[in-house]
């Protein structure tokens, strides 16, 4: 029976065998990465506690639902849609014409695009009994685009461009693999798919998402290990250059997993999952990127090439940031790697919290917040009757970047006294300048506002400390 093949690949172009080869010399995550997947040894045991702080920001199992499905508290739900924004603005600052559109989950297996595709997900598939026969919940934003663009009148002179869409899809991950915010059987793909007119174009195309996923990983202060995976040894041999030149885009080896020739009909040849070791030193999947050679012909999606005769296009499938719930674990992941765990101030539910010393400064707390909030942070009050040193434990357990402490002193100068969770120091700031620096800190990222009321006092105990 034939095997997968699995293979280091060196910057140098050499190839080494990980059944071999010392793994001395490589990196602590590639050595975790290539001991599960090229050896098939178990790492990471044990249930991580990063679990316990989903479920304090309200990301938890519906246990009313399906196994692997999910609900989200009120930061959870903030935290998801500006993520869910984050990929909209990193697929613009790509360069290329995108459209986004939306559709339906459920998609007829009678179709004979449909069921080809679904065939290689095998148990994977989410079944639903419809009064128009059997129908699949869609495992990726594919279908609907593909649907869609195939009734499109498209020209070579539109081509490269990208159709998006944030596609809630289904996979039918057996009981003991669904792990809460990873993997799940319900989950939101920000999928996109860039259509192309030739391989040439598909492979220039594929570098550029291939460098800005590892740019997006680089703002959060992490970095991918690569799992290459390729069809089989004869698209090895034609792609081991674009793969080589992965190797030496991010300067370290890549692991290679070549699969056997065995007739089935993939549409994709060369695949890219962007792996993170996460604090329970287990190699977890957050962004890929693959070339797809096949579903434009399945699915009927042509374009009118130069030469005036009609075209497949060669189609890229990505999630440049991964799937959403993939990114927020990527993002807590490397929050718990820090000395007081925080979440970048651009996507914590609270950004800042005001904090008055005393009942007769709860006005001019209110006057703090509102200036905030008019420029655009998610600001709110504490304006509970307890005492100081509770109100700041409490908003430390929150994560809160940045706690206000607003007194006399600071009501007669019109200043604030910050306390810096990241930096770990305490200062003093005009309104101005304060704002300045929670600027500088949201840079480039989207603004939205508090899915929850301002004050402390008005809110529903939907925070499990």
């Amino acid at each position: 029976m034939s095997v997968r093949r699995y293979l280091i690949l060196t910057p140098d172009g050499r190839e080494l065998d990980p059944l071999k080869v010392p793994l001395d010399g490589f990196n602590d995550d590639f050595k975790v990465l290539v001991r599960k997947e090229a050896l098939k040894e178990e790492v990471g045991r044990g249930v991580s506690r990063i679990h316990n702080y989903f479920r304090r920001f309200g990301f938890e199992w519906e246990g009313n639902s399906d196994f692997g499905h999910m609900r989200f508290g009120p930061y959870a739900a903030l935290i998801f849609d500006v993520v869910a924004d984050v990929s909209r603005k990193v697929v613009r600052d790509l360069g290329i014409p995108v459209v986004e559109v939306k559709g339906t989950a459920f998609f007829d297996l009678n179709v004979p695009a449909v069921s080809e595709h679904a065939k290689l997900y095998g148990d994977r598939l989410y079944m639903v009994d419809s009064d128009k026969g059997k129908m699949v919940l869609r495992y990726a934003a594919c279908h609907q685009q593909f649907s869609m663009i195939k009734d499109w009148q498209l020209s070579y002179k539109v081509l490269p461009f990208g159709a998006f869409e944030i596609a809630d899809s289904y996979r039918f991950e057996q009981s003991g693999e669904v792990e809460l915010c990873f993997r799940l059987r319900r989950f939101f793909m920000p999928d996109l798919h860039i259509f192309t007119r030739d391989i040439v174009e598909a492979k220039d195309w594929f570098m550029k998402v291939h460098r800005k996923i590892m740019e997006e990983a680089s703002k959060i202060g992490r970095t991918y290990e690569l799992l290459v995976n390729v069809v089989n040894p004869n698209e090895y041999s034609s792609n081991r250059e674009l793969i080589l030149g992965l190797a030496r885009d991010v300067g370290k080896p890549v692991l290679v997993c070549i699969y056997p020739a065995t007739g089935l009909n993939y549409y994709w040849t060369v695949n890219v999952e962007y792996m993170i070791v996460d604090f329970s030193n287990r190699p977890r999947e957050i962004a890929t990127v693959q070339i797809d050679v096949g579903n434009a012909e399945r699915f009927g999606i042509k374009y009118m090439g130069e030469d005036g005769s009609e075209h497949y296009p060669i189609i890229l499938h990505t999630a440049i940031i991964g799937g959403i719930e993939r990114y927020i674990y990527m993002l807590f992941d490397t929050a718990l790697r820090m000395k007081k765990p925080t979440l970048p101030l651009w996507v914590s539910p609270v950004q800042v919290r005001v904090i008055p010393v005393d009942q007769r400064n709860l006005n001019y707390a209110f006057k703090v917040c509102e200036y905030l909030e008019s420029q655009g942070f998610r600001v709110d009050v504490d304006d509970t009757n307890r005492s100081m040193s509770r109100k700041i434990v409490d908003a430390e357990k929150e994560w809160i970047p940045y706690i206000v402490v607003v007194g006399d002193r600071e009501e007669a100068e019109g200043k604030v006294n910050v306390r810096r969770r990241v930096q770990g120091d305490q200062r003093e700031y005009s309104l101005e300048e304060f704002v300045s620096e929670l600027n500088n800190a949201c840079s480039g990222y989207p603004k939205k506002p508090r899915y929850f009321p301002k004050t402390v006092s008005k809110r529903p105990g939907f925070i499990v400390y």
